[in-house]
């Protein structure tokens, strides 16, 4: 049906028929300037169906293609681009970060994804070939090193991986697909191009509708999505934006989620609220082709915790124990892959790929992938998580090593030492900073140091400047005292005893948005004053959401970023209710 819409973006939409001619010129154009099968090239776009056409002509043209995002930071972009030997970008037309990561860079071709598709060129694919263990892209994730790391993966295991997820998650001829992720979360390719192999509709859901929770269901209601998958965290403020369940969204028919731990409560008001409607748990990581286990639920599970699901199709899954002997059902071990999942190793990083990826004692011809995750294998042949081995863990999704941001917090003029822990809950989980130095800067002006440097994710809300950080009895930095520490800051103003008196109150309207903030975010009442920020207090961006329902949607989250003290945030609601007449 190449007159049927393939891809929908706000009021735009594409057919088949012209986001695969959008595609072949591209793919044409990067054939006939020379791109070898394998090539690496970046794609920095924005969600647009132009991003669709270039992921599209990326593959059609045989090669690897790696996201970019286009807020990213230009050393970030730099960096990336030179560990993964990339000679290929294909971009908007105005992308600055860009531009700075490519001054000075010789070899590179940039082209314009707008103008190749605007141009007269050839509309008929290419027909070029293109093998299972050929590469099909590079993620990028955090690096304990200070660097990131590129995870290789083919051909056959990213097929493999959409087949088990239009399998698993019942994506039907004619179903739209919520495309929700940014495009360097890897969840996000399946999502893009799934729905596309069996006549289905990708809607590419922007950031800005993702952060405004009753847009965001207004976006599936309207577009009558059927399928859909988000974080735990973000599942619960859908679930407090749809009381009313299947009658806000009666079209939905599977809702999946992935990237942290899934709680049995969370589960149990799922189906509460949506009845029939199975709930996917998927897990998986980038390096084995994105998911490497669903655990389809059609209702609350007896088990004591949820469990990751069976294995896909294809994929094998062992929980073994330091020597790579398999450990009896029940017990714990490291959770470890093998098979057709398992992508090629990290690009240009020998020694990483050798530290974590070898062969199945089973079956030698296979790849095999130490997670690092451990877990233990139940009786029903389910998977059940049971935490980290390393420093590594997953914020709203994202995987991040502490290490790679403790590396750049070092890198800032001024700062002598420094270390990152987390803190908060298990639910909320949150990056705390603490750095020495006489001359160090603030915490405004670390922050912007890392942003220069990170993705917004990976930058620490709350940054303490102390005179010396706590030692453990070997001599290296007490990271247990530190977390214990974090709270405590947060209730009393910061680090080294600094004054916990606060402003005095000056409006009512102030005095509302710190009891608001007092609950949201389990800080006293009296440790909060005027000048307080919201990110110091513990607010992240899901947090800056609960507000602003709580505030009835008088403010929005890019309004809360832009007001972060409490003064600022009374003033904004001051003017908005000035103008609304009430």
């Amino acid at each position: 049906h190449p007159d049927a819409v393939a891809v929908v973006h706000g009021p735009a939409t594409r057919t088949y028929r012209e986001i695969n001619e959008d595609a072949n010129k591209i793919a044409w154009a990067l054939h006939r300037r020379g791109l070898r099968p394998e090539d690496v090239v970046a794609v920095v776009t924005e969600r647009t169906p132009h991003w669709l056409a270039a992921v599209l002509a990326v593959f059609k043209a045989g090669g690897c293609y790696l996201p970019l995002e286009p807020r990213f930071p230009a050393g970030r972009m730099a960096r990336t681009l030179t560990r993964a030997e990339c000679r290929w970008v294909l971009a908007d037309r105005d992308v600055p970060p860009l531009d700075e990561a490519l001054d000075g860079r010789d070899g590179v071709h940039r082209m314009d994804v707008t103008e190749v598709i605007d141009a007269d060129g050839p509309r008929h694919d290419p027909d070029l070939p293109v093998a299972g263990d050929q590469l099909a892209y590079v993620y990028f994730t955090s690096g304990s090193t200070g660097e990131p790391k590129g995870a290789l993966c083919e051909h056959d295991g990213f097929l493999n991986h959409l087949y088990a997820k239009i399998e698993d998650l019942g994506v039907q001829e004619g179903d739209t697909v919520a495309q929700t992720a940014p495009q360097c979360f890897d969840i996000s390719l399946w999502q893009l191009v799934s729905p596309l192999l069996l006549g289905g509709r990708t809607l590419l859901v922007e950031q800005e509708a993702v952060l405004d929770v009753r847009r965001f269901v207004d976006l599936l209601a309207r577009h009558r999505v059927q399928v859909a998958q988000v974080v735990p965290t973000y599942l619960e403020l859908l679930l407090a934006e749809t009381p009313d369940g299947r009658a806000a969204l009666p079209d939905l028919r599977v809702m999946a989620v992935t990237g942290e731990a899934l709680k049995k409560e969370l589960v149990r008001r799922w189906f509460a609220a949506f009845p029939g409607v199975p709930l996917v748990n998927c897990y998986g990581l980038t390096e084995v082709s994105d998911d490497s286990n669903h655990g389809v639920m059609h209702a609350l599970p007896g088990h004591r915790s949820i469990p990751l699901g069976d294995t896909i199709r294809n994929c094998r899954v062992y929980v073994m124990d330091e020597q790579l002997h398999l450990v009896p059902i029940g017990a714990p071990g490291e959770i470890v892959m093998a098979g057709v999942c398992v992508g090629r190793g990290y690009v240009n990083d020998p020694d990483r790929t050798a530290a974590v990826y070898g062969h199945d004692p089973y079956r030698p011809t296979d790849r095999l992938y130490r997670s690092g995750d451990f877990g233990r294998r139940l009786p029903s042949g389910d998977f059940e998580y049971l935490g980290r081995r390393d420093s590594q863990v997953k914020i709203s999704g994202f995987r991040i090593e502490i290490g790679e941001i403790e590396d750049r917090l070092l890198q800032v003029p001024g700062v002598r030492d420094g270390a990152v822990v987390v803190a908060g809950t298990q639910d909320d989980p949150q990056l705390v900073a603490y750095y020495t130095g006489e001359d160090a800067p603030d915490g405004d002006g670390v922050a912007r140091a890392l942003g220069a440097a990170l993705p917004d994710y990976m930058v620490p809300p709350r940054l303490y400047h102390t005179s010396e950080l706590p030692l453990s009895g070997n001599g290296k930095i007490d990271k247990i005292a530190l977390t214990a520490r974090a709270g405590h800051d947060r209730d009393t103003g910061g680090a080294d005893g600094a004054d916990t008196g606060t402003p005095r109150l000056a409006t009512d309207t102030e005095r509302r948005v710190v009891a608001l903030w007092a609950r949201l975010l389990k800080v006293p009442e009296e440790r909060i004053g005027r000048d307080s920020r919201f990110a110091e207090l513990g607010g992240t961006s899901l947090s800056a959401i609960r507000l602003s329902i709580a505030l009835d949607r008088l403010v929005t989250v890019a309004d809360l970023k832009d007001t972060p003290t409490v003064a600022d945030v009374a003033a904004l609601l001051d003017r908005v209710s000035a103008t609304a007449g009430e």
